[in-house]
Protein backbone atom coordinates (compact mmCIF):
# COMPACT_ATOMS: atom_id res chain seq x y z
CA UNK A 1 0.00 0.00 0.00
CA UNK A 2 1.43 3.06 -0.90
CA UNK A 3 0.77 6.48 0.86
CA UNK A 4 0.47 8.86 -2.28
CA UNK A 5 -2.20 6.95 -3.52
CA UNK A 6 -4.15 6.09 -0.35
CA UNK A 7 -4.11 10.02 0.35
CA UNK A 8 -5.30 11.11 -3.23
CA UNK A 9 -7.89 8.68 -2.87
CA UNK A 10 -9.44 9.36 0.21
CA UNK A 11 -8.75 12.85 1.03
CA UNK A 12 -11.50 14.83 2.21
CA UNK A 13 -10.31 18.51 3.07
CA UNK A 14 -7.08 19.47 3.43
CA UNK A 15 -5.58 22.87 4.42
CA UNK A 16 -2.36 24.58 5.95
CA UNK A 17 -3.27 22.74 9.37
CA UNK A 18 -5.70 19.63 8.85
CA UNK A 19 -5.81 16.20 6.18
CA UNK A 20 -9.25 14.70 6.71
CA UNK A 21 -9.56 11.15 4.96
CA UNK A 22 -12.80 8.96 4.37
CA UNK A 23 -10.70 5.83 5.61
CA UNK A 24 -11.32 2.06 4.29
CA UNK A 25 -12.36 -0.53 6.83
CA UNK A 26 -9.52 -2.16 7.43
CA UNK A 27 -6.89 0.01 7.57
CA UNK A 28 -5.88 1.30 10.97
CA UNK A 29 -5.17 4.74 12.27
CA UNK A 30 -2.35 4.74 14.06
CA UNK A 31 -0.37 1.96 16.62
CA UNK A 32 -0.66 -0.72 15.04
CA UNK A 33 2.12 -2.89 16.10
CA UNK A 34 2.10 -6.07 13.35
CA UNK A 35 0.24 -4.17 10.53
CA UNK A 36 0.68 -1.06 8.78
CA UNK A 37 -1.31 2.05 9.71
CA UNK A 38 -2.16 5.94 8.69
CA UNK A 39 -0.10 7.63 10.41
CA UNK A 40 3.21 5.00 9.69
CA UNK A 41 2.70 4.79 6.00
CA UNK A 42 2.65 8.68 6.17
CA UNK A 43 5.96 9.05 7.93
CA UNK A 44 7.67 6.17 5.49
CA UNK A 45 6.77 8.41 2.86
CA UNK A 46 8.32 11.87 4.54
CA UNK A 47 4.62 13.79 6.26
CA UNK A 48 4.21 13.65 10.01
CA UNK A 49 1.01 13.58 10.71
CA UNK A 50 -0.95 13.43 14.36
CA UNK A 51 -4.20 12.22 14.58
CA UNK A 52 -7.41 14.07 16.66
CA UNK A 53 -8.86 11.06 17.15
CA UNK A 54 -9.06 7.28 16.43
CA UNK A 55 -11.65 4.88 14.97
CA UNK A 56 -11.36 1.33 15.10
CA UNK A 57 -9.47 -0.64 12.25
CA UNK A 58 -12.89 -2.34 11.20
CA UNK A 59 -14.48 0.70 10.76
CA UNK A 60 -14.87 3.18 7.78
CA UNK A 61 -15.18 6.90 7.40
CA UNK A 62 -13.56 9.99 8.52
CA UNK A 63 -10.51 10.51 10.23
CA UNK A 64 -9.01 13.37 10.90
CA UNK A 65 -5.12 14.33 11.39
CA UNK A 66 -3.23 17.24 12.26
CA UNK A 67 -0.05 18.52 10.71
CA UNK A 68 0.92 20.61 13.63
CA UNK A 69 1.04 20.53 17.73
CA UNK A 70 -0.58 23.24 17.89
CA UNK A 71 -3.37 22.49 15.24
CA UNK A 72 -3.30 18.93 17.27
CA UNK A 73 -3.94 20.64 20.73
CA UNK A 74 -6.77 22.55 19.84
CA UNK A 75 -8.84 20.12 18.14
CA UNK A 76 -8.18 16.87 20.47
CA UNK A 77 -9.00 19.28 23.81
CA UNK A 78 -12.25 19.52 21.78
CA UNK A 79 -12.80 15.55 22.16
CA UNK A 80 -11.69 15.93 25.58
CA UNK A 81 -14.22 18.72 26.66
CA UNK A 82 -17.16 16.31 24.25
CA UNK A 83 -17.50 19.81 22.49
CA UNK A 84 -16.82 17.96 19.10
CA UNK A 85 -19.88 17.36 17.35
CA UNK A 86 -19.60 13.77 15.50
CA UNK A 87 -22.27 11.43 14.11
CA UNK A 88 -21.61 7.50 13.10
CA UNK A 89 -23.81 5.30 10.55
CA UNK A 90 -24.60 1.88 11.70
CA UNK A 91 -25.94 -1.46 10.30
CA UNK A 92 -27.59 -3.44 12.97
CA UNK A 93 -28.34 -6.99 12.50
CA UNK A 94 -31.88 -6.68 14.14
CA UNK A 95 -35.03 -5.14 14.03
CA UNK A 96 -36.94 -3.59 16.46
CA UNK A 97 -35.12 -0.54 17.62
CA UNK A 98 -37.46 2.39 18.24
CA UNK A 99 -37.40 5.38 16.47
CA UNK A 100 -34.84 7.50 18.88
CA UNK A 101 -32.74 5.66 21.85
CA UNK A 102 -30.77 6.77 24.16
CA UNK A 103 -27.99 3.90 25.94
CA UNK A 104 -26.76 5.13 29.06
CA UNK A 105 -24.77 2.29 30.22
CA UNK A 106 -21.37 2.48 31.86
CA UNK A 107 -18.18 1.00 30.52
CA UNK A 108 -15.20 -0.93 31.83
CA UNK A 109 -12.01 -3.07 31.00
CA UNK A 110 -12.28 -6.28 31.43
CA UNK A 111 -10.05 -9.64 30.70
CA UNK A 112 -7.52 -9.30 28.12
CA UNK A 113 -8.22 -5.73 27.69
CA UNK A 114 -12.31 -6.27 26.57
CA UNK A 115 -14.25 -3.83 26.96
CA UNK A 116 -17.69 -4.53 28.40
CA UNK A 117 -21.03 -2.63 29.95
CA UNK A 118 -19.88 -2.17 34.05
CA UNK A 119 -22.99 -4.30 35.11
CA UNK A 120 -24.21 -8.03 34.49
CA UNK A 121 -26.46 -8.01 31.27
CA UNK A 122 -29.99 -9.13 32.96
CA UNK A 123 -29.98 -5.63 35.18
CA UNK A 124 -29.73 -3.84 32.08
CA UNK A 125 -33.61 -1.84 32.40
CA UNK A 126 -35.40 -0.61 28.94
CA UNK A 127 -37.23 2.49 29.87
CA UNK A 128 -39.83 3.54 27.20
CA UNK A 129 -40.08 7.49 26.92
CA UNK A 130 -43.04 7.30 24.53
CA UNK A 131 -44.24 5.50 21.61
CA UNK A 132 -41.00 6.01 19.58
CA UNK A 133 -38.23 6.79 21.99
CA UNK A 134 -36.37 4.56 24.66
CA UNK A 135 -33.43 4.67 27.37
CA UNK A 136 -31.14 1.93 28.61
CA UNK A 137 -29.30 2.27 31.94
CA UNK A 138 -28.57 0.10 34.78
CA UNK A 139 -29.24 1.29 38.67
CA UNK A 140 -26.10 2.31 40.63
CA UNK A 141 -26.68 -0.52 42.83
CA UNK A 142 -25.90 -2.94 39.70
CA UNK A 143 -22.99 -1.54 38.74
CA UNK A 144 -20.13 -3.37 39.21
CA UNK A 145 -17.10 -2.87 41.71
CA UNK A 146 -13.97 -1.50 39.78
CA UNK A 147 -13.11 1.74 37.57
CA UNK A 148 -15.66 2.31 35.33
CA UNK A 149 -16.58 4.58 32.77
CA UNK A 150 -19.90 6.80 32.04
CA UNK A 151 -20.92 6.40 28.83
CA UNK A 152 -23.90 7.59 26.33
CA UNK A 153 -24.74 6.97 22.97
CA UNK A 154 -27.78 8.62 20.70
CA UNK A 155 -29.35 7.30 18.03
CA UNK A 156 -32.37 7.82 15.36
CA UNK A 157 -33.61 5.04 13.18
CA UNK A 158 -32.99 6.05 9.41
CA UNK A 159 -33.98 3.18 7.76
CA UNK A 160 -35.68 -0.15 8.80
CA UNK A 161 -35.66 -3.50 6.63
CA UNK A 162 -37.00 -6.99 6.83
CA UNK A 163 -33.60 -7.97 8.92
CA UNK A 164 -31.61 -5.12 9.65
CA UNK A 165 -32.06 -1.20 10.58
CA UNK A 166 -29.66 1.85 10.06
CA UNK A 167 -29.18 4.04 12.29
CA UNK A 168 -27.60 7.65 12.37
CA UNK A 169 -25.51 7.13 15.90
CA UNK A 170 -24.34 10.25 18.30
CA UNK A 171 -21.50 8.79 20.95
CA UNK A 172 -21.32 11.69 23.69
CA UNK A 173 -18.81 10.37 25.61
CA UNK A 174 -15.85 9.36 23.25
CA UNK A 175 -15.17 5.86 24.97
CA UNK A 176 -12.96 2.28 22.85
CA UNK A 177 -15.28 0.56 20.84
CA UNK A 178 -18.58 2.81 22.89
CA UNK A 179 -21.00 2.56 20.11
CA UNK A 180 -20.41 -1.21 19.07
CA UNK A 181 -20.35 -2.22 22.91
CA UNK A 182 -23.80 -0.13 23.49
CA UNK A 183 -25.53 -1.44 20.62
CA UNK A 184 -24.66 -5.01 20.98
CA UNK A 185 -25.43 -5.33 24.85
CA UNK A 186 -28.47 -4.54 24.25
CA UNK A 187 -29.20 -6.76 21.96
CA UNK A 188 -28.62 -5.19 18.45
CA UNK A 189 -25.00 -5.98 17.28
CA UNK A 190 -23.59 -4.14 14.23
CA UNK A 191 -23.72 -6.21 11.53
CA UNK A 192 -20.41 -7.72 10.87
CA UNK A 193 -18.38 -6.68 14.06
CA UNK A 194 -16.17 -9.52 15.09
CA UNK A 195 -15.84 -8.33 18.56
CA UNK A 196 -20.18 -9.51 18.54
CA UNK A 197 -20.87 -11.20 15.48
CA UNK A 198 -19.76 -14.84 14.52
CA UNK A 199 -22.30 -15.39 12.03
CA UNK A 200 -19.60 -14.89 9.37
CA UNK A 201 -22.30 -13.66 6.92
CA UNK A 202 -20.79 -9.52 6.30
CA UNK A 203 -17.63 -9.21 4.40
CA UNK A 204 -17.11 -5.75 6.69
CA UNK A 205 -17.60 -4.16 9.62
CA UNK A 206 -20.91 -1.67 8.91
CA UNK A 207 -20.04 0.94 11.34
CA UNK A 208 -19.27 4.25 9.61
CA UNK A 209 -17.93 7.81 11.06
CA UNK A 210 -20.01 10.19 8.79
CA UNK A 211 -19.75 13.64 10.48
CA UNK A 212 -17.69 15.60 12.56
CA UNK A 213 -17.72 19.45 13.71
CA UNK A 214 -15.20 21.08 15.13
CA UNK A 215 -14.55 24.76 16.05
CA UNK A 216 -11.18 25.90 13.97
CA UNK A 217 -10.17 29.43 14.77
CA UNK A 218 -7.14 29.51 11.58
CA UNK A 219 -10.43 29.47 9.00
CA UNK A 220 -12.36 31.92 7.85
CA UNK A 221 -15.37 30.22 9.00
CA UNK A 222 -13.89 29.45 11.89
CA UNK A 223 -15.14 25.78 12.50
CA UNK A 224 -14.28 22.38 10.73
CA UNK A 225 -17.65 20.57 9.30
CA UNK A 226 -16.66 17.38 8.20
CA UNK A 227 -19.11 14.47 5.78
CA UNK A 228 -17.53 11.39 4.76
CA UNK A 229 -20.20 9.60 2.79
CA UNK A 230 -20.15 5.72 2.63
CA UNK A 231 -19.02 3.67 0.20
CA UNK A 232 -21.01 1.57 -1.95
CA UNK A 233 -19.86 -1.74 0.09
CA UNK A 234 -21.74 -0.17 2.93
CA UNK A 235 -25.17 -0.49 1.97
CA UNK A 236 -24.93 -4.07 0.84
CA UNK A 237 -25.07 -6.01 4.45
CA UNK A 238 -24.64 -9.51 3.00
CA UNK A 239 -27.08 -10.63 0.77
CA UNK A 240 -28.74 -7.28 1.56
CA UNK A 241 -29.28 -4.14 -0.42
CA UNK A 242 -30.21 -1.76 2.33
CA UNK A 243 -31.14 1.34 -0.51
CA UNK A 244 -31.01 2.00 -4.05
CA UNK A 245 -30.86 6.09 -3.12
CA UNK A 246 -28.17 6.18 -0.71
CA UNK A 247 -28.01 10.37 -0.67
CA UNK A 248 -31.63 10.52 -0.28
CA UNK A 249 -30.89 8.51 2.94
CA UNK A 250 -28.31 10.81 3.99
CA UNK A 251 -30.26 13.84 3.37
CA UNK A 252 -33.13 12.02 5.80
CA UNK A 253 -30.71 11.29 8.12
CA UNK A 254 -28.45 14.77 8.43
CA UNK A 255 -31.85 16.28 8.59
CA UNK A 256 -32.94 14.17 11.71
Amino acid sequence: MHWPELRARCRLEEDAAILALNKPAGISVTGERHDTDIVRLAQEDGETLYPVHRIDKVTSGLVLLAKDLTAHGQLTRQFNKRTADKCYLAVTASTGLPQHGVIDLPLSVGRKNRVRIAAPRETIARADDGPASATWSVARRDVLAGKNYPSRTEFTTVLRGEAHTVLAVRPITGRRHQIRVHLAWIGHPIAGDPLFDRSGAYPRTHLHSWRLRLDAPWRDSAELVLVAPPGPDFWTAGTTRLTDDPDALLARAAHA
